[in-house]
């Protein structure tokens, strides 16, 4: 918590200038006390109140100005809020390695299951754009808050040979600047970026392999660190090879698999690199070896680019809770009084036995 106006706390020394006030009165009060012989009288005089009933206005009665004294200083809360102003760029893999049946029913269509929830969590909050990379990368759809664009944009993703992780890397630099013009797109000369922090955009790429085609992947991750925007990355998929299996939607034709250099297995993705991309970008690696991975590791993402903290002014909060403290101190206090008058102080005295 912190406050706009500290110096306002001061109005909390009113709390022992009220304890003082009330203490000289009382024994002001005890001077004037007038004596009377019989206990009686005492009873009768003044209506039975518990400790409780003499303690608990003056409680609330403190706590009522404490509060409006805190709440004189302005104080401020830090809150997590989700910004609508960042974008999202989903980068996902369409080589023929996403046939793979390691993850059920093939990679690709538990990946599509997995973007399509993720869609559909953020309705209301960022924007979001898809990217479909193979040996190319394309943009499917633009930076947008129409969910149902981007859900159908997902229907009938054929895969295609090769794996442009870089290329997709430069599409989504690209598609944000678009977006986001304070985000330089990649043939211009970026900016200073608003600082040294990161802007709210941020990549998220999916693959279930290495890079094979285009730009080098680290290249474009220091293009994406020169302009602020984090590139986030998922290794998909088992490290045991599957039989590749896609329905005559997903099937693009993609034939065999070339361009990997030192034996690489195509159906395995490469850690190490998507490892260094993130750390480049100042993101972070995941790695999803199944479906329900893959869903946890989308879900926890928009944790760390979309929450933004606000600063919100308590003090009309407390200045309510501080007079109806007040008030409830003053009808306690009345309501329990409410037999006597006028406050009299009476002061038995002893009778001695005659002589």
């Amino acid at each position: 918590m912190s406050f706009s106006w500290p110096w306002a706390l001061l109005a909390l020394l009113v709390i022992p200038l009220v304890f003082a006030i009330w203490w000289w009165a009382r024994r002001r009060r005890k001077r004037g006390a007038i004596r009377v012989t019989s206990i009686a009288l005492v009873r009768a005089a003044v209506p039975g109140r518990t400790r409780w009933r003499r303690r608990i206005p003056a409680a609330l009665l403190v706590g009522g100005l404490a509060v409006l004294g805190v709440g004189a200083a302005r104080p401020q809360v830090s809150v997590a809020v989700p910004t609508t102003s960042a974008t999202i760029m989903l980068a996902l893999d369409i080589s023929g390695s996403m046939c793979s049946t390691d993850v059920h029913p093939n990679r690709i269509t538990a990946a599509e299951r997995a973007t399509r929830n993720f869609i559909s969590s953020q309705a209301g909050g960022p924007r979001v754009g898809l990217v479909a990379f193979a040996g190319t990368a394309g943009l499917l759809v633009p930076p947008t808050h129409d969910t149902q664009t981007l859900l159908r944009a997902l229907d009938g993703l054929i895969t295609g040979r090769g794996t442009a992780i870089g290329q997709a890397i430069l599409t989504s630099l690209d598609a944000i600047a678009q977006a986001d013009h304070a985000v330089a797109p990649t043939g211009a000369r970026p900016g200073n970026g608003g600082g040294a922090g990161y802007a709210d955009d941020a990549i998220v790429v999916l693959t279930d392999g290495a890079n094979n085609e285009g730009v080098d992947p680290l290249t474009a991750a220091r293009q994406a660190a020169d302009r602020h925007v984090r590139v986030f990355t998922i290794g998909f998929g088992t490290t045991h090879p599957a039989p590749l299996v896609c329905d005559g939607s997903q099937f693009g034709g993609f034939g065999g698999f070339g361009g990997f250099g030192g034996g690489r297995n195509p159906l395995i993705a490469d850690d190490a690199a998507l490892k260094r991309i993130a750390s480049t970008t100042g993101a972070r690696f995941y790695r999803a070896q199944n479906a329900g991975q893959l869903q946890e590791a989308l879900a926890v993402l928009p944790r760390n680019f979309t929450i933004i903290h606000k600063h919100l002014d308590i003090a009309a909060w407390l200045a309510g809770i501080g007079g109806l403290l007040i008030a409830a101190a003053v009808a306690l206090s009345l309501w329990w009084n409410r037999r006597l008058p006028a406050p009299v102080h009476l002061q038995a005295a002893a009778t001695k036995p005659a002589s």
